[in-house]
């Protein structure tokens, strides 16, 4: 018997059943952090996009829990400045996707399937990961995910329309420095694929960090546990619908509750079940 989306979100909002090891991305070409199962041959991968101003351990949370539900998590350490490329993020986001399918991972030799490949990001890091999906050649992707997008330069919008894959943008209700009319519902009214946009109630701008960090004096908003939360499970449920082929999750996706509101979904074949 399929279970119902509350149990579910409980389900995933718990680490999994791997346990986790942690590395240093710079080892293997890019200064930046990674996460692995402990063990595992042709895993899932994804490169996460940090928001702007945010070094990659406000996420560490995020990268952990996802490795420990099987995948190979990665996040740049670069164009951490007030001024980013937002096109050489997108670069450094596609040469991490490279970086760990190219070299064994870990003591046991771990590997990465190039065909389990994903982006994800938040906030400039959610806009430059849409940038990287866009862009033609290898490595191409599977699905991105994004929470409280930002819209970049060249623009994450116009470059939605080329993404035809699966996906999932998280907005924040209360988000005054990435408002989702102009950034992740453009983004996802845009895109080409099928795509699900959802609002996540009572989260502002950095409710998804973690931690605390001088920025939090110039950007909107605190970490928030239950966002983190919500976000884990989300992210957690689409990835490991779209990149390993598993259903078991999907009815979490089409969920439509309170705390995380579907606005837009052109993804499921029926409307989402009322919370």
């Amino acid at each position: 018997m399929a279970s119902k989306p509350k149990e579910l979100l409980q389900e995933l909002s718990h680490p999994g059943p791997h346990d986790v090891l942690r590395g240093d991305l710079a080892l293997v070409g890019l200064p930046g952090v990674v996460f692995t199962p402990q063990k595992g041959l042709n895993l899932p991968a994804i490169a996460f996009g940090h928001g702007w101003l945010q070094p990659p351990g406000r996420y560490h949370g995020l990268l952990r829990h996802l490795a420990s539900w099987g995948f190979v998590t990665a996040a740049p350490a670069t164009q951490r400045g007030p001024l980013p490329s937002h096109r050489l993020f997108a670069s450094d986001l596609r040469d991490t996707l490279s970086v760990v399918t190219g070299v064994r991972l870990g003591p046991d030799g771990i590997s990465v399937d190039p065909d389990k490949l994903a982006l994800a990001g938040h906030s400039t890091g959610g806009g430059a990961a849409v940038l990287a999906a866009a862009a033609e050649g290898a490595p191409r992707v599977r699905a991105v995910a994004t929470v409280s997008a930002a819209q970049t330069f060249p623009a994450a919008t116009e470059a939605a329309r080329k993404v035809t894959v699966p996906g999932l943008h998280l907005a924040a209700a209360e988000d005054l420095v990435a408002p989702a009319v102009g950034h992740a519902a453009a983004i996802a009214n845009a895109w080409a694929g099928p795509v699900q946009l959802r609002t996540l109630a009572k989260s502002t701008h950095l409710a998804v960090t973690e931690g605390r960090h001088w920025s939090q004096l110039l950007l909107q908003g605190k970490p928030r546990y239950a966002t983190q939360r919500l976000v884990r499970a989300l992210f957690t449920a689409f990835f490991l619908t779209h990149l390993t082929g598993k259903d078991t999750y999907r009815p979490l996706l089409e969920w439509d509750t309170k705390k995380a509101a579907v606005e837009l979904d052109t993804t499921a074949d029926d409307a989402p079940v009322p919370a």
